[in-house]
């Protein structure tokens, strides 16, 4: 009998939380722990930027004491040895006074001292457009420049980059401009230290918004500048492994299996629509343009046309007709303009700024880097040959 009471107790009862302790978590508290959570890593984060602000501000103010001294020249060519030695015996648990960091020091705060000696404009200039920097790099070279030269301090905003990040801008730029081109990308795309290695390597800050392109007359101020960001003057597609011979359509099967590598070779935002989309005109007619993507950040659609030979005028006219059709079938409200892009093997200026001239659509001309790879492949092909006709 008391089995069957048991039996019929279980049927009614239903699922729920048990208290334990004289403790329910119900929602409340658990929204509220997860708020706690939130605010202890942002603490945490906020807690690692000031103590990576001062051990750098540290650092710069070391470096600017060395320089303004001329330790070298008073003290000996053992001068960096020497403070080593002794920052080390007084800071023994401190890793960061070996000899090359100390010089590294020194460097950190001479690069940006002297550009600020080689860049000194009247205050008129310094209202014109920095190339190739957001408005944040614009108001730190402001910063920079308005300091005295020989007592620069350390601008805020490099407090949010780690040392090696520093030292990686600072040994490979070759002008203020690019400095502050890359310390934005680091802060505003949260770059690793090998991206940012990596993307030095390939000359982002030459490539882009170098691209050959009609926006100052198909866009209005601030969209061109922003689309122009969008735009590398050559792409780097040595990530694929081609065939000596291959077509558009290879190229384009190439960049799609490899699309996580191509859309970070496109930078930042991009997302992938889709290749070879259907654009239906009437029953009999269709066309079907290469790669259509869709920029976040900037809320536009970009349309990518691949060639694998040289640029002819007859390629923006396509292009144009692609970008008119995003513009009246894909363009949403909240949506800005749409652009084109055509990438292909070699492209000769002129040639690619009289096909743009009265193009309506903005369009841009760039090229790709693959040839390293294909040589390569033609090379091992050749020698895989050679060994076959000496065994023979």
């Amino acid at each position: 009998m008391g089995g069957t009471e048991m039996s019929k107790k279980e049927d009614i009862m239903e699922p729920t939380f048990v208290a334990r302790d004289g403790m329910l978590a119900d929602n409340e508290y658990v929204t509220w722990l997860s708020e706690l959570k939130r605010r202890f890593q942002s603490s945490q984060a906020k807690a690692a930027v000031r103590v990576n602000t001062a051990m750098l501000e540290y650092y710069w103010s070391l470096g600017r004491d060395i320089v303004k001294k001329k330790a070298e020249s008073k003290w000996g060519s053992g001068f960096f040895n020497q403070l080593s030695d002794d920052m080390r015996s007084m800071f023994p648990n401190e890793t960061g006074f070996s000899v090359t960091n100390l010089k590294y020091m020194k460097r950190w705060y001479s690069f940006y001292n002297e550009q600020v000696l080689i860049r000194q404009q009247p205050a008129d200039e310094l209202e014109k457009p920095i190339n190739q920097q957001p408005i944040d790099g614009k108001e730190l070279l402001l910063e920079i420049r308005q300091q005295p030269a020989d007592e620069m301090d350390m601008p805020k905003i490099f407090g949010q980059i780690p040392w090696f990040h520093h030292v990686e801008i600072f040994t490979k730029s070759q002008s203020l401009d690019e400095a502050l081109f890359y310390i934005n990308k680091v802060i505003e795309e949260g770059w690793s230290r090998s991206w940012l290695e990596d993307q030095i390597a390939a000359k982002l800050f030459k490539k882009q918004g170098a691209a050959v392109t009609n926006f100052d007359k198909t866009l209005p101020m601030p969209q061109r500048e922003l689309a122009k960001e969008l735009l590398k003057d050559e792409y780097n597609f040595e990530f694929l492994t081609m065939k000596a011979k291959y077509d558009e359509h290879d190229l384009e099967e190439a960049l799609v299996a490899n699309i996580t590598r191509f859309l970070l070779e496109l930078g930042k935002g991009f997302a992938f629509v889709g290749r070879q989309i259907e654009l239906r005109m009437d029953e009999e007619t269709s066309f079907f343009p290469d790669l259509v993507f869709y920029h976040i950040p900037q809320k536009r659609y970009v349309i990518i046309e691949l060639k694998t030979v040289k640029y002819i005028p007859e390629f923006a006219g396509k292009l144009n007709f692609y970008v008119t059709a995003a513009d009246k079938l894909l363009r949403g409200a909240g949506d800005n303009p749409s652009v084109g892009l055509v990438i292909c093997k070699t492209a000769k200026k002129t040639v690619v700024e009289w096909s743009l001239q009265d193009i309506q659509k903005p369009l841009g001309v760039a090229t790709y880097q693959l040839q390293e790879v294909v040589d390569r492949t033609v090379a091992e092909l050749e020698q895989r040959n050679n060994q076959k006709e000496d065994k023979a």
